[in-house]
């Protein structure tokens, strides 16, 4: 199963947003800010899993490859052992933490503050 296709699942946590108002966040977005999520792989001999992290909030002036360092650590020692799938995996999963994460701002934005990417700009 690839990201792209994977619905957000409502019982994600969405981190870096504690303290924020819903005016806030609309501002944050508006200025460049995005919602993010970051894949890993994790290999054992045979068995491969490739999974995504929790939500991210990442402000204009963060940058999305630190927040990923983790996820793309974690793949980077653990996600290569798996035959066939594991190193498939983890040039995807490498791929795409590396140029900053999976955008999920449409998809979050409406159900956390009830309006849309369109009428934030």
């Amino acid at each position: 199963m690839y990201l792209s296709t994977t619905p957000i699942n409502p019982a994600m946590k969405i981190k870096n947003v504690d303290g924020l108002t819903a005016e806030d966040i609309k501002n944050e977005i508006a200025n460049g800010a995005k919602f993010v999520l970051f894949q890993y792989t994790v290999s054992i001999i045979i068995l491969t899993f490739k999974r995504s992290s929790d939500i991210y909030f990442v402000k204009s002036t963060e940058k999305p490859i630190v927040k990923g360092l983790p996820y793309t650590i974690l793949t980077f020692l653990l996600g290569w052992w798996g035959i066939p799938w594991g190193p498939i995996y983890t040039i995807q999963a490498l791929s795409k933490n590396l140029s900053g994460g999976k955008d999920v701002t449409q998809h979050v934005l409406p159900s956390l503050i009830g309006t849309t990417l369109e009428s934030v700009a």
